[in-house]
Parts: C-alpha cells; structure tokens; sequence
C-alpha cells in the first residue's frame, strides 16, 4: 500500500461543499483507505486573477493503485463535480491534484509526482503541513523551511 497525498481545491457552486464533497468521493474510491485531512483554507486566486477565492485542502490516503489508475478515478471525480477545463489555473468546481505518492519521482505526459508547482504554493504546503510537519520535497527540502521562506499570500485557515 502507497501513502498519498492529495491536493483539493474549489472556487465554484459552493467551494467549502466541493472541497468536502472530493474528500467524500475520494475516500470511497476501490483500494483506497482515507487517514487524514487538513483544515480547510481560503486562498486568492493564483495566474488567473479575476476569480473567486478557492477553497483548499490536502487529504493523506493510502492505496495499492497505481498513479495512473488513482489518477484516471480522481479525474472521474472532477469530471462529476463539473469540471470544465477552458483556461490554466481558472476558475473550477474541483480540482484534485496528486502531491505526493510514496517516494515516487514520475515524469509522464499527464501526470508528476511530486507535483511540480507544489514547492512554490502556501495554499498546497500549508494544508500538507497541517498533516505532517516532517514531509521533505524532493531537490526542495523540508516543508516546514520552504513555508518560511515563501513570499506570503493571502491565506486564512477557515476549518
């Protein structure tokens, strides 16, 4: 069984609702067993800059899928939940995104592991931090010293 780390976010129909939504259906996934949350926070928006707050969070699960069968469920996920893809970072009713899986370092065409923005966004560390404190990024180091050193940016635990 892998330990995985999994980013949610949501700006659209009732943000709180589809972050808690993702846990749910994330958590009744086959071979997945959920362990923890973080707490829910409230962030701006990041690229695209006209659009509403999100709503993030990361969930730890462990599975015996592999990244690209646990990858093809989550995008099920999102595909229920509404999600349309028009622009890069725009706004979404849910966005589920593979942080960490085990020790792995994958570079494939739809799919990185570690997530390869994940070293440069409060809104992702924090929540992961809110988990395990003692994560390290591969090439980045421990968590808890990138949160210190990144700029800050608008984010207030609501959960």
């Amino acid at each position: 069984m892998s330990i995985i780390f999994i980013a949610l976010g949501s700006n659209l129909n009732n943000p709180k609702k589809q972050v808690e939504d993702g846990m749910l259906f994330v958590s009744k996934i086959n071979g997945v067993t959920f362990l923890k949350k973080s707490y829910l926070y409230e962030t701006s928006p990041v690229g695209f800059l006209n659009q509403p707050n999100f709503i993030n969070a990361v969930i730890k699960i462990k599975s015996d899928l592999d990244p690209q069968e646990l990858l093809d469920k989550l995008l099920k996920i999102e595909n229920f939940a509404g999600r349309i893809r028009i622009n890069k970072n725009g706004p979404r009713t849910l966005d589920l995104d593979i942080l960490l899986f085990d020790d792995l370092i994958l570079n494939e065409n739809n799919l990185t592991i570690p997530h390869p923005r994940m070293h440069e966004r409060l809104f992702v560390l924090m929540p992961l931090n809110d988990i395990d404190s003692n994560i390290v990024l591969p090439n980045h180091g421990p968590i808890k010293h990138i949160i210190k050193i990144l700029a800050p940016e608008n984010i207030n635990r609501i959960k």
